[in-house]
């Protein structure tokens, strides 16, 4: 699938658009001004495989914390900034990245202010244009839709472009799923920059993932999109579990393993759901992109089996293991799945030429 040409950007090491692989990013949640939590958080995204992490700054003290957050953090910092410029220009010096809505911070001095502070540190500027914080002029002539985020998107870019800056980000973010994809669809032909996905104010884990789901996967398909953040109400790690989903299935990235397992209904004979749990547990720690198949019943299983590196087939008095549609081994359903983890452990030997 192709993607949307964009201008490749850095946020510290990690490259954004062009033909850089699309990036996971989250937001801790602590108060940036306690230290210690904020890094703890921070940690647990880099060892959930998250590669850009955002920090709020709302006073002074946060601004302060953040520098010695920045010394320790394993990951690329952006900062978080709302309205007041100065905070901008107090952490530009050792962050990554600014967030920010150059509207929303001022006259077009603050603004020369902070495009000059992130010149000087060849940083980028994310315009975070948000359906809940439209600049008043947009909201009053469009209200809360899709024209006024456009419309907001394309006069903070030009603020920017005005003092010859383009080292920009980009994200439309409404609550509504449809009116998230609308927006970023109609500004994709519009400019080059690279965009940041997500739908804000998601919610709770069951209503983030399908919402999150639907509008980040169906922008993937379509070529958009640059970087991406799943925004969840308290959940760092699944964050990026579910946002590293969305890009494997979407087709986008392939990494770990994909699993195909039948639905749950009469035909089984097997315990398939605690077998499926087995093998997600077993196999989570694997980076090879893999498919493999786990079926309970013969009606499709060897017709997945097919295109899958590894599978096992359930049937009435065992089970079957295949790989790459040749069986391997037929034998009792309570031996089959370790034969399976070889074959799969095997099978990825071979493919790092081992």
């Amino acid at each position: 699938m192709q993607r949307y040409k964009t201008k490749k950007i850095f946020v510290g090491d990690v490259a954004v658009g062009g033909d850089a692989p699309i990036s996971v990013q989250s937001m801790t949640f602590s108060k940036t001004k306690d230290i210690a939590a904020t890094l703890e958080q921070i940690n647990r995204l880099y060892f959930a495989g998250a590669n850009i992490v955002r920090c709020a700054v709302l006073d002074h003290e946060d601004a302060k914390a953040l520098k010695e957050i920045k010394k320790q953090s394993p990951l690329p910092i952006v900062s978080d900034i709302h309205f007041n410029y100065r905070l901008a220009l107090e952490v530009a010096p050792f962050v990554d990245a600014v967030r920010i809505n150059p509207g929303n911070i001022g006259g077009k001095e603050r603004i020369k202010a902070v495009v000059d502070a992130c010149k000087e540190r060849k940083i980028p500027i994310r315009i975070g244009v948000n359906w809940g914080s439209l600049e008043k002029q947009f909201e009053e002539k469009y209200g809360r839709n899709v024209e006024a985020m456009i419309e907001s998107g394309l006069y903070n870019i030009k603020l920017l472009e005005d003092f010859d800056f383009n080292d920009i980000a980009i994200s439309l973010k409404s609550s509504d799923t449809v009116q998230t994809v609308a927006a970023y669809r109609k500004l994709r032909p519009l400019v080059d920059y690279p965009f940041h996905l997500g739908v804000t104010e998601a919610g709770t884990k069951f209503h983030a993932t399908i919402k999150s789901a639907m509008a980040l996967g169906s922008l993937l398909m379509e070529g958009i999109g640059d970087t991406m953040r799943v925004s969840i109400t308290g959940e760092l790690e699944e964050e990026i579990k579910v946002a590293k989903a969305i890009l494997q299935d979407s087709g986008r990235q392939q990494s770990g393993i994909n699993i195909i397992s039948c639905p749950t209904c009469g035909r089984l004979q097997s315990d398939l759901v605690s077998v499926v749990k087995m093998v997600e547990e077993k196999t989570a720690h694997i980076k090879e992109p893999l498919n493999v198949s786990v079926m309970g019943c013969v009606v499709n299983a060897l017709g997945e089996a097919k295109g899958a590196d590894v599978a096992i087939a359930f049937g009435k008095d065992g089970g079957l293991v295949i790989r790459h549609g040749e069986i391997v081994a037929k034998m009792p359903q309570d031996k089959i799945l370790d034969k399976f983890l070889d074959e799969l452990n095997d099978e990825i030997k071979i493919r790092n030429g081992k």
